[in-house]
């Protein structure tokens, strides 16, 4: 049951707030009226870590559901590494994109925004034969979030990241951490608006319009 909307958030590298765009948008959604789901379908950790504060935890309690439902458990890693090189670690096996996409389940009736939040960057590996482009290509979603970096390195970054994933979906960078006041931060969003033609939202502070963006019937 694919929901209306299919939204894939990416990353240009690990840390750089996926999750946190991604429940903020969420919430955002939420408030707004939409009916929403969230999955991340693949999650690895430090075994220290609170579960609380798991990625599957943090999007579901934006998104109403259980980190369970979130993530399925059979795909928690407790080893802070790429998912399939925590199971490598951990002694779990092998385990396929094709694999992941049949374990996606969506609530029906359908939701108006399902939301599907990757791991670490656009080339970083999500199973044993697919990184993040790989997994865009068969998901096929209707826009891929980009969560970027405002600072210093995040031109490169970004520019690596669009044309990995260029000809798969319209790609919506978002600026994270953005501090309007900072000379460099609006400067890299006018090098990426005006000289790279992207389109860019900086966050926080554009949940609302990206919300009813995502939300156009």
């Amino acid at each position: 049951m694919r929901p209306g909307r299919l939204v894939l958030v990416a990353g240009t590298g690990t840390d750089v707030g996926k999750t946190w765009v991604s429940a903020r948008l969420l919430t955002a959604l939420r408030a707004a009226g939409a009916t929403v789901a969230a999955r991340k379908p693949a999650q690895s950790f430090d075994p220290a870590d609170d579960p609380g504060g798991f990625d599957s935890a943090l999007l579901g309690a934006a998104s109403g559901e259980a980190s369970e439902r979130v993530c399925d458990p059979s795909r928690w890693y407790e080893i802070a590494m790429a998912p399939p090189m925590a199971a490598d670690a951990l002694g779990r096996g092998r385990f396929t994109a094709a694999q992941l996409v049949q374990e996606l389940t969506w609530p029906a009736p359908a939701v108006d925004v399902g939301l599907v939040e990757t791991a670490g960057g656009v080339r970083s590996p999500q199973t044993h034969d697919a990184d993040v482009v790989d997994l865009t290509t068969l998901l096929a979603p209707d826009v891929v979030l980009l969560v970027a970096d405002a600072g210093l390195g995040t031109l490169n970054t970004v520019r690596l990241s669009v044309d990995a994933l260029t000809g798969r979906a319209p790609v919506v960078v978002v600026l994270n951490r953005y501090d309007r006041n900072d000379d460099l931060h609006r400067r890299n969003r006018r090098w990426l608006t005006e000289e790279d033609g992207l389109t860019v939202v900086t966050w926080p502070g554009a949940e609302e319009v990206l919300a009813a963006l995502l939300h156009e019937k």
